[in-house]
């Protein structure tokens, strides 16, 4: 078992997340504004691909939300609408 750094925080410390389909189908609320902004952000500039630390510092959010934030981002990466990339 590998021990965590001093500086080092969690499995999504320095993510990239990819927008594969466009889709919203079955989603929840939270769930449809990650895939709303990932696609309105980058739209016209090919891949839409963003760090999680920006969207997390775009959604502002803190505590119980941030957890929320990570688990609606692990279930649309279940459903094989964004990929998540870490560096």
């Amino acid at each position: 078992m590998r021990l965590k750094k001093k500086g080092e925080k969690g499995k999504f410390r320095r993510a990239i997340i990819v927008l594969i389909r466009n889709t919203t189908w079955r989603c929840g609320k939270l769930e449809r504004l990650i895939i709303n902004h990932l696609h309105k952000k980058t739209v016209g500039f090919g891949k839409s691909e963003m760090p999680l630390n920006e969207m997390l510092q775009n959604f502002r959010l803190t505590g119980k939300k941030k957890n929320e934030f990570l688990d609606a981002v692990k279930r649309l990466e279940r459903r094989n609408i964004i990929r998540i990339l870490n560096l």
